[in-house]
């Protein structure tokens, strides 16, 4: 068995009927269903296992939704391959996923990590109805092409790069205006393929400034420990053991670029040498394919 570090998918992952074979198949998991209903009050449950998918979808539940069907996936391991989940020695996650990894890591309890990202949901929401914005994936550029145009196109506008997922995978993010003129730019400069994403908004840019007193609020009221194994933060790519600094960490992810890559990079760096994805989706699978073809990842789906 090699150093093994479990990833958490983040928001675009999320499919109606995630978790309801976990449910059915694992008492372990259909308790953590239930605890999640009564803990926020609806049936998000129900809406995991039956939909519909435009209310699934929606950046309030499909944020709670997602770290429930990640905790549900680890029990599923935990049953199956216990020796797996317990040589775990890192970890990270995906935007919204980092809060799973937060939860796994033992810095956030699993009701106070769904409260949180519940409101951290909403918040996002609300600023993206306020300003008219979105979101971009520019293929087959690196960063410095990427961020030219964006110089570019931004003009008076909100444009900055928000998810430097893998080489030659950039996520932009901004008004939409800034957001088509970025799209053009970057076909008419070559680019393998430009692809508008179905988003709420221009999410980790300064847009969902907004979100972030509600999120400080949210987060000053729960407590954060010491993680149990490193977690790498999207912020800057890099482990931290304070609390306090996890959580400032947190409230800044809301609007800066999430650095998936250079994280990737941080783990490989440290000998890490064998990958989880645990819950919704193979994305976080084939980004790291791109980012080392050798090193296998595993998908413990939800």
């Amino acid at each position: 068995m090699g150093k093994i570090a479990f990833l958490f998918p983040g928001q675009g992952a999320q499919y109606v009927g995630m978790g309801k074979q976990l449910a059915e198949s694992s008492d372990a998991a259909r308790e953590l269903f239930q605890r999640a209903d009564e803990t926020l009050g609806y049936e998000l449950s129900k809406l995991c296992f039956e939909g519909p998918a435009e209310q699934l979808d929606s950046t309030v539940h499909s944020q709670p939704a997602l770290l429930l069907s990640s905790v549900a996936a680890l029990e599923s391991l935990r049953t199956e391959s216990p020796d797996v989940l317990l040589s775990c020695e890192g970890t990270a996650g995906l935007s919204l996923g980092e809060y799973t990894a937060m939860v796994f890591a033992g810095a956030m309890e699993f009701e106070d990590a769904l409260r949180v990202v519940q409101i951290r949901g909403q918040a996002m929401q609300a600023a993206s109805d306020a300003i008219p914005s979105g979101m971009v994936s520019i293929l087959g550029m690196d960063r410095e092409q990427v961020q030219a145009i964006c110089d570019e196109a931004r003009q008076d506008e909100v444009l900055q790069i928000a998810n430097l997922l893998c080489p030659g995978n950039i996520v932009v993010s901004g008004s939409n205006g800034a957001c088509q003129r970025a799209a053009e730019a970057a076909e008419k400069a070559g680019a393998m393929k430009v692809i508008p994403l179905a988003v709420a908004g221009a999410f980790h840019t300064e847009i969902m400034q907004p979100a972030v007193e509600k999120l400080t609020a949210a987060l000053e009221n729960v407590t954060i420990s010491k993680p149990k194994i490193p977690i790498v933060s999207n912020v800057d790519a890099s482990t931290h053991e304070d609390p306090e600094e996890i959580r400032q960490l947190l409230i800044q992810q809301v609007c800066s670029k999430v650095l998936w890559e250079d994280s990737m990079g941080y783990l490989l760096g440290q000998g890490f040498d064998e990958f989880y994805e645990i819950g919704a989706g193979r994305v976080l699978r084939g980004l790291l394919r791109r980012i080392s073809r050798k090193i296998p990842c595993t998908n413990i789906s939800a």
